[in-house]
């Protein structure tokens, strides 16, 4: 009779990061969307998707440092880099990307939400200080920072993974900006693939696209208030 051999052991922390948990970790971020869609969530789903990525820390055990919340090596260097690149992502979008997307789908982007912000300095003020907080800081923490590896995980963690893992949480980045159209939708997804490749080649930091996207939003709002945005038409 051939000797027994051990089963393996079954650690805690491996069963807190099994493909189970990421499976009930995107379960429950579609959830938020769905009740996002059917408008039970007031005013912003992101609040709601930070406390999950909270939550998902606290059940594994896990620093923040996991999901990219962490000091780089140089700020400077991030900071720089992060204002360029937002101002990049901003210009290609108005002048380049959006218009060609309007030409080829239609239609473009449903922008009516910030129309009031022409000329509105409180408004302004508000979008601003909102930007940072559920933008900038939220959505790259939830989309890129915990999105992308979770599913990278999930599709098994290698270099074609991770491949995967930008394209698909930034489809999910483009349909959470559903009320924008099917144009808006597209754009945005494709700031999220930008904003993705500066995670990756920021060596999965968050701070250089945390203040890309902070930047560039600012840079919208701005445009918008002095009536020099290229609203469409």
């Amino acid at each position: 009779m051939p000797p027994l051999t051990p089963s393996p052991t079954v650690t805690p922390a491996a069963t807190r990061n099994g493909r189970g948990v990421i499976a009930i970790e995107l379960l429950t971020v579609a959830a938020m969307f769905a009740a996002d869609f059917a408008g039970i969530i007031p005013l912003s789903k992101t609040p709601f998707l930070v406390l999950v990525v909270w939550l998902s820390l606290r059940f594994r055990s896990q620093p923040w440092t996991s999901v990219g919340l962490s000091r780089p090596r140089s700020i400077r260097h991030s900071l720089i880099l992060g204002v360029i690149a937002g101002v990049v992502m901003e210009l290609l979008a108005d002048f380049v990307t959006t218009p060609l997307l309007t030409q080829l789908l239609g239609g473009a982007p449903d922008l009516g939400t910030f129309r009031e912000v022409v000329g509105n300095l409180p408004f302004l003020g508000i979008l601003l200080a909102l930007n940072w907080p559920l933008a900038a800081f939220g959505e790259e923490l939830v989309y890129r920072g915990f999105l992308m590896a979770r599913l990278a995980t999930l599709l098994g963690d290698s270099r074609r993974a991770w491949w995967m893992s930008l394209l698909l949480a930034n489809v999910v980045f483009g349909f959470a900006h559903g009320y924008q159209g099917p144009t808006g939708v597209i754009q945005e997804g494709f700031n999220g693939v930008l904003l993705g490749l500066l995670f990756r080649y920021s060596g999965r930091n968050l701070v250089v696209p945390m203040i890309a996207h902070g930047v560039s939003n600012s840079l919208a709002f701005v445009l918008m208030y002095l009536d020099r945005y290229p609203w469409p038409h």
